[in-house]
Protein backbone atom coordinates (compact mmCIF):
# COMPACT_ATOMS: atom_id res chain seq x y z
CA UNK A 1 0.00 0.00 0.00
CA UNK A 2 1.04 3.61 -0.51
CA UNK A 3 -0.11 6.83 1.06
CA UNK A 4 0.78 8.77 -2.09
CA UNK A 5 -1.85 11.39 -2.88
CA UNK A 6 -3.98 10.88 -5.97
CA UNK A 7 -3.43 13.12 -8.95
CA UNK A 8 -5.84 16.00 -9.43
CA UNK A 9 -5.74 15.31 -13.17
CA UNK A 10 -8.15 12.90 -14.83
CA UNK A 11 -8.78 11.65 -18.35
CA UNK A 12 -12.27 12.07 -19.78
CA UNK A 13 -11.91 8.76 -21.66
CA UNK A 14 -11.48 5.19 -20.43
CA UNK A 15 -7.81 4.42 -20.99
CA UNK A 16 -8.17 0.72 -20.15
CA UNK A 17 -11.13 -0.50 -22.21
CA UNK A 18 -10.60 -2.05 -25.63
CA UNK A 19 -11.14 0.21 -28.61
CA UNK A 20 -9.88 3.54 -29.85
CA UNK A 21 -10.64 6.71 -27.92
CA UNK A 22 -9.49 10.30 -28.05
CA UNK A 23 -10.07 12.99 -25.47
CA UNK A 24 -8.37 15.11 -22.87
CA UNK A 25 -6.65 14.92 -19.55
CA UNK A 26 -8.33 17.68 -17.56
CA UNK A 27 -5.92 19.89 -15.61
CA UNK A 28 -7.85 22.01 -13.10
CA UNK A 29 -6.98 25.66 -13.71
CA UNK A 30 -8.83 28.33 -11.79
CA UNK A 31 -7.98 31.79 -13.10
CA UNK A 32 -9.63 35.18 -13.41
CA UNK A 33 -11.30 34.46 -16.76
CA UNK A 34 -12.47 30.95 -15.77
CA UNK A 35 -13.12 30.23 -12.11
CA UNK A 36 -13.77 26.49 -12.48
CA UNK A 37 -11.91 25.88 -15.72
CA UNK A 38 -9.51 23.17 -16.86
CA UNK A 39 -6.71 22.92 -19.39
CA UNK A 40 -7.16 20.26 -22.10
CA UNK A 41 -4.14 17.94 -22.41
CA UNK A 42 -4.81 15.77 -25.53
CA UNK A 43 -4.65 12.01 -24.97
CA UNK A 44 -5.53 8.95 -27.03
CA UNK A 45 -5.59 5.21 -26.50
CA UNK A 46 -5.74 2.31 -28.93
CA UNK A 47 -6.33 -0.95 -27.06
CA UNK A 48 -6.97 -4.51 -28.14
CA UNK A 49 -6.70 -7.37 -25.66
CA UNK A 50 -3.55 -8.71 -24.09
CA UNK A 51 -0.12 -7.62 -25.21
CA UNK A 52 2.54 -5.00 -24.57
CA UNK A 53 1.46 -1.85 -22.76
CA UNK A 54 3.11 1.26 -24.18
CA UNK A 55 3.16 4.95 -23.29
CA UNK A 56 4.13 7.23 -26.18
CA UNK A 57 5.00 10.86 -25.45
CA UNK A 58 6.03 13.91 -27.44
CA UNK A 59 5.90 17.60 -26.73
CA UNK A 60 7.67 17.11 -23.40
CA UNK A 61 9.22 20.34 -24.61
CA UNK A 62 6.62 22.35 -26.49
CA UNK A 63 8.86 23.58 -29.33
CA UNK A 64 9.91 20.09 -30.40
CA UNK A 65 7.52 19.37 -33.26
CA UNK A 66 8.64 16.21 -35.03
CA UNK A 67 7.38 13.80 -32.39
CA UNK A 68 4.14 15.72 -31.91
CA UNK A 69 3.31 15.42 -35.61
CA UNK A 70 4.37 11.77 -35.78
CA UNK A 71 2.16 10.82 -32.83
CA UNK A 72 -0.75 12.78 -34.28
CA UNK A 73 -0.47 10.79 -37.50
CA UNK A 74 -0.24 7.55 -35.52
CA UNK A 75 -3.46 8.40 -33.66
CA UNK A 76 -5.25 9.07 -36.94
CA UNK A 77 -3.89 5.93 -38.62
CA UNK A 78 -4.13 3.15 -36.07
CA UNK A 79 -7.25 1.11 -35.40
CA UNK A 80 -7.72 -1.50 -32.67
CA UNK A 81 -7.30 -4.30 -35.20
CA UNK A 82 -3.71 -3.10 -35.71
CA UNK A 83 -2.84 -3.43 -32.02
CA UNK A 84 -2.13 -6.27 -29.62
CA UNK A 85 -2.06 -4.74 -26.17
CA UNK A 86 -2.49 -1.11 -25.16
CA UNK A 87 -1.13 2.14 -26.57
CA UNK A 88 -1.54 5.34 -24.57
CA UNK A 89 -0.48 8.44 -26.48
CA UNK A 90 0.30 11.95 -25.17
CA UNK A 91 1.24 13.86 -28.34
CA UNK A 92 1.78 17.22 -26.59
CA UNK A 93 2.73 16.31 -23.04
CA UNK A 94 3.39 19.87 -21.90
CA UNK A 95 0.36 21.22 -23.71
CA UNK A 96 0.65 24.86 -22.56
CA UNK A 97 4.24 24.94 -23.82
CA UNK A 98 3.24 23.37 -27.14
CA UNK A 99 0.46 25.92 -27.69
CA UNK A 100 2.97 28.70 -27.05
CA UNK A 101 5.69 27.09 -29.21
CA UNK A 102 8.04 27.21 -26.24
CA UNK A 103 10.35 24.78 -24.51
CA UNK A 104 8.78 25.70 -21.17
CA UNK A 105 5.25 26.44 -20.05
CA UNK A 106 4.06 30.05 -20.35
CA UNK A 107 1.89 29.48 -17.28
CA UNK A 108 4.56 28.59 -14.73
CA UNK A 109 7.81 28.57 -16.80
CA UNK A 110 8.01 24.86 -16.00
CA UNK A 111 10.30 22.55 -17.96
CA UNK A 112 8.39 19.26 -17.88
CA UNK A 113 11.55 17.23 -18.42
CA UNK A 114 13.04 18.78 -15.29
CA UNK A 115 9.87 18.39 -13.18
CA UNK A 116 9.55 14.67 -12.42
CA UNK A 117 8.39 13.11 -10.16
CA UNK A 118 6.18 16.17 -9.87
CA UNK A 119 3.79 17.29 -7.21
CA UNK A 120 0.01 16.69 -7.12
CA UNK A 121 -0.48 20.09 -5.46
CA UNK A 122 2.25 21.96 -7.32
CA UNK A 123 2.39 24.08 -10.44
CA UNK A 124 0.64 23.01 -13.65
CA UNK A 125 3.87 21.47 -14.99
CA UNK A 126 4.53 19.63 -11.73
CA UNK A 127 0.98 18.27 -11.76
CA UNK A 128 1.43 16.97 -15.33
CA UNK A 129 4.68 15.25 -14.34
CA UNK A 130 3.03 13.64 -11.31
CA UNK A 131 0.14 12.35 -13.43
CA UNK A 132 2.50 10.85 -16.01
CA UNK A 133 4.78 9.19 -13.47
CA UNK A 134 2.17 7.87 -11.04
CA UNK A 135 -1.04 7.49 -13.08
CA UNK A 136 0.26 6.43 -16.52
CA UNK A 137 3.72 4.89 -16.20
CA UNK A 138 2.91 2.20 -13.59
CA UNK A 139 0.40 0.70 -16.05
CA UNK A 140 2.96 0.41 -18.87
CA UNK A 141 5.89 -1.84 -19.83
CA UNK A 142 7.44 0.53 -22.37
CA UNK A 143 7.88 4.30 -22.53
CA UNK A 144 9.00 6.12 -25.68
CA UNK A 145 9.61 9.88 -25.33
CA UNK A 146 10.15 11.72 -28.62
CA UNK A 147 12.34 14.81 -28.37
CA UNK A 148 14.25 16.99 -30.81
CA UNK A 149 16.56 19.96 -30.53
CA UNK A 150 13.70 22.45 -30.26
CA UNK A 151 14.32 26.09 -31.02
CA UNK A 152 17.92 26.34 -29.83
CA UNK A 153 19.59 23.13 -31.06
CA UNK A 154 19.73 20.85 -34.08
CA UNK A 155 20.72 17.17 -33.95
CA UNK A 156 21.69 14.44 -36.29
CA UNK A 157 18.45 12.46 -35.81
CA UNK A 158 19.10 10.02 -32.99
CA UNK A 159 17.54 7.55 -30.61
CA UNK A 160 18.90 7.35 -27.07
CA UNK A 161 18.69 5.55 -23.76
CA UNK A 162 20.43 5.12 -20.44
CA UNK A 163 21.78 1.58 -20.52
CA UNK A 164 20.58 -0.89 -17.92
CA UNK A 165 23.32 -2.69 -15.95
CA UNK A 166 21.59 -6.03 -16.60
CA UNK A 167 23.10 -7.53 -19.81
CA UNK A 168 19.79 -8.99 -21.04
CA UNK A 169 17.89 -5.73 -20.63
CA UNK A 170 20.81 -3.82 -22.14
CA UNK A 171 20.75 -6.04 -25.22
CA UNK A 172 17.00 -5.43 -25.58
CA UNK A 173 17.52 -1.65 -25.30
CA UNK A 174 20.07 -1.66 -28.10
CA UNK A 175 17.82 -3.86 -30.24
CA UNK A 176 15.00 -1.33 -29.89
CA UNK A 177 17.26 1.52 -30.96
CA UNK A 178 18.39 -0.49 -33.97
CA UNK A 179 14.75 -1.22 -34.81
CA UNK A 180 13.89 2.48 -34.64
CA UNK A 181 16.60 3.02 -37.23
CA UNK A 182 17.74 6.61 -36.68
CA UNK A 183 21.19 7.43 -38.11
CA UNK A 184 22.63 7.50 -34.57
CA UNK A 185 21.66 5.66 -31.41
CA UNK A 186 23.50 7.13 -28.47
CA UNK A 187 23.68 5.80 -24.95
CA UNK A 188 24.84 6.73 -21.52
CA UNK A 189 26.45 3.98 -19.50
CA UNK A 190 26.14 5.88 -16.23
CA UNK A 191 23.49 4.32 -13.97
CA UNK A 192 22.63 7.79 -12.67
CA UNK A 193 21.23 10.74 -14.54
CA UNK A 194 19.14 13.78 -13.88
CA UNK A 195 16.40 12.40 -11.62
CA UNK A 196 13.96 15.08 -12.83
CA UNK A 197 13.60 13.66 -16.37
CA UNK A 198 10.99 11.36 -17.89
CA UNK A 199 13.75 8.78 -18.43
CA UNK A 200 14.44 8.70 -14.69
CA UNK A 201 10.71 8.53 -14.00
CA UNK A 202 10.41 5.47 -16.24
CA UNK A 203 13.37 3.83 -14.52
CA UNK A 204 11.84 4.47 -11.09
CA UNK A 205 8.63 2.81 -12.27
CA UNK A 206 10.44 -0.19 -13.79
CA UNK A 207 9.42 0.76 -17.34
CA UNK A 208 11.61 0.10 -20.38
CA UNK A 209 12.50 3.45 -21.92
CA UNK A 210 13.83 4.98 -25.14
CA UNK A 211 14.06 8.59 -26.24
CA UNK A 212 14.90 10.46 -29.40
CA UNK A 213 16.51 13.68 -30.55
CA UNK A 214 14.97 14.26 -33.98
CA UNK A 215 16.69 17.23 -35.68
CA UNK A 216 15.04 20.41 -34.35
CA UNK A 217 15.96 24.06 -35.06
CA UNK A 218 12.37 24.99 -34.23
CA UNK A 219 11.12 23.59 -37.52
CA UNK A 220 10.00 20.36 -39.20
CA UNK A 221 11.77 18.80 -42.17
CA UNK A 222 10.43 15.98 -44.36
CA UNK A 223 13.55 13.91 -43.66
CA UNK A 224 13.29 14.17 -39.86
CA UNK A 225 9.55 13.53 -39.85
CA UNK A 226 10.04 10.44 -42.03
CA UNK A 227 12.59 9.08 -39.52
CA UNK A 228 10.14 9.71 -36.68
CA UNK A 229 7.11 8.16 -38.38
CA UNK A 230 8.86 5.11 -39.81
CA UNK A 231 10.95 4.58 -36.68
CA UNK A 232 7.83 4.53 -34.51
CA UNK A 233 6.20 1.86 -36.65
CA UNK A 234 9.34 -0.29 -36.65
CA UNK A 235 9.97 -0.12 -32.92
CA UNK A 236 6.31 -0.75 -32.04
CA UNK A 237 6.30 -3.75 -34.38
CA UNK A 238 9.59 -4.90 -32.84
CA UNK A 239 8.10 -5.07 -29.34
CA UNK A 240 5.02 -6.87 -30.66
CA UNK A 241 2.28 -4.27 -30.20
CA UNK A 242 1.53 -3.70 -33.91
CA UNK A 243 0.33 -6.18 -36.49
CA UNK A 244 -1.51 -6.17 -39.81
CA UNK A 245 0.36 -3.11 -41.07
CA UNK A 246 3.00 -2.60 -43.73
CA UNK A 247 6.05 -1.87 -41.59
CA UNK A 248 8.75 0.19 -43.33
CA UNK A 249 11.96 -1.72 -43.98
CA UNK A 250 15.03 -0.74 -41.98
CA UNK A 251 17.21 1.97 -43.52
CA UNK A 252 20.04 0.86 -45.75
CA UNK A 253 22.61 2.36 -43.38
CA UNK A 254 22.30 0.79 -39.92
CA UNK A 255 22.18 2.85 -36.76
CA UNK A 256 25.61 3.95 -35.56
CA UNK A 257 25.87 3.21 -31.84
CA UNK A 258 27.57 5.97 -29.89
CA UNK A 259 27.90 7.18 -26.33
CA UNK A 260 27.52 10.54 -24.61
CA UNK A 261 28.91 10.68 -21.09
CA UNK A 262 30.46 13.46 -19.01
CA UNK A 263 30.65 17.25 -19.29
CA UNK A 264 33.69 17.12 -21.59
CA UNK A 265 31.33 15.93 -24.36
CA UNK A 266 29.75 19.41 -24.38
CA UNK A 267 30.94 22.85 -25.49
CA UNK A 268 29.46 25.97 -23.88
CA UNK A 269 29.68 29.62 -24.85
CA UNK A 270 32.52 31.25 -22.90
CA UNK A 271 30.99 34.70 -23.39
CA UNK A 272 27.95 36.41 -24.86
CA UNK A 273 27.86 37.53 -28.46
CA UNK A 274 27.26 36.14 -31.94
CA UNK A 275 27.97 32.44 -32.35
CA UNK A 276 30.08 31.50 -35.38
CA UNK A 277 30.35 27.70 -35.66
CA UNK A 278 33.64 26.40 -37.01
CA UNK A 279 32.43 22.83 -37.55
CA UNK A 280 29.28 21.17 -38.83
CA UNK A 281 27.11 18.26 -37.74
CA UNK A 282 28.85 14.96 -38.42
CA UNK A 283 32.38 16.39 -38.30
CA UNK A 284 35.04 14.49 -36.36
CA UNK A 285 37.03 16.72 -34.01
CA UNK A 286 40.01 16.45 -31.66
CA UNK A 287 40.70 17.78 -28.18
CA UNK A 288 41.73 21.42 -28.23
CA UNK A 289 40.30 22.08 -31.69
CA UNK A 290 38.48 25.43 -32.03
CA UNK A 291 34.73 24.83 -32.01
CA UNK A 292 33.36 28.35 -32.41
CA UNK A 293 34.08 32.03 -32.37
CA UNK A 294 31.86 34.25 -30.23
CA UNK A 295 31.92 37.77 -31.62
CA UNK A 296 31.25 40.89 -29.52
CA UNK A 297 29.22 42.74 -32.12
CA UNK A 298 28.73 45.71 -29.79
CA UNK A 299 32.51 46.22 -29.93
CA UNK A 300 33.39 44.75 -33.32
CA UNK A 301 37.05 45.85 -33.10
CA UNK A 302 37.65 43.21 -30.41
CA UNK A 303 38.89 39.76 -31.39
CA UNK A 304 36.26 37.03 -30.94
CA UNK A 305 36.41 34.65 -28.00
CA UNK A 306 37.31 31.06 -28.99
CA UNK A 307 35.43 28.04 -27.64
CA UNK A 308 37.30 24.73 -27.93
CA UNK A 309 36.46 21.05 -27.78
CA UNK A 310 37.67 19.40 -24.59
CA UNK A 311 37.88 15.95 -26.16
CA UNK A 312 37.77 14.08 -29.45
CA UNK A 313 34.47 12.89 -30.89
CA UNK A 314 31.80 13.35 -33.55
CA UNK A 315 29.58 16.43 -33.57
CA UNK A 316 25.96 15.27 -33.23
CA UNK A 317 24.35 18.50 -32.01
CA UNK A 318 24.95 22.22 -32.47
CA UNK A 319 23.33 25.46 -31.44
CA UNK A 320 20.96 27.06 -33.94
CA UNK A 321 20.44 30.77 -33.04
CA UNK A 322 23.28 33.17 -33.76
CA UNK A 323 22.94 35.22 -30.61
CA UNK A 324 24.28 33.43 -27.55
CA UNK A 325 24.99 34.09 -23.90
CA UNK A 326 27.72 32.76 -21.62
CA UNK A 327 26.75 29.22 -20.60
CA UNK A 328 24.64 28.35 -23.66
CA UNK A 329 25.30 24.92 -25.14
CA UNK A 330 27.00 25.28 -28.53
CA UNK A 331 27.78 21.64 -29.40
CA UNK A 332 27.81 18.19 -28.03
CA UNK A 333 29.83 15.22 -29.12
CA UNK A 334 29.45 11.49 -29.15
CA UNK A 335 32.02 8.70 -29.37
CA UNK A 336 31.56 5.22 -30.77
CA UNK A 337 30.09 2.62 -28.43
CA UNK A 338 31.32 -0.96 -28.61
CA UNK A 339 28.88 -3.61 -27.38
Amino acid sequence: MTDRKPSRLSADIDLEADGKRTGFVRIPHSVHRSAYGWLPLPIACVNNGEGPRVLLMAGNHGDEWEGQLALGKLIRTLEPKNVRGKLTILPSSNFPAAMAGMRTSPIDEGNLNRSFPGNPDGTITQQIAYFIEYSLMPKCQFHFDLHSGGSSLIYIPSSLCRLDPDPTRRKAQIARMRAFGAPIGYVSTSPQGDERTATSAAMRQGVEHMGTELAGAGAVTPAALKIAEEGLLRVLAHIGVLHGLDIPPPPKTPTRLMRVEGPDYYVYAPDGGVFEPLVELGDDVVAGQPAAHVHQHDTPWREPVVARFARAGTVICKRQPGRTERGDCLFHLATDYVE
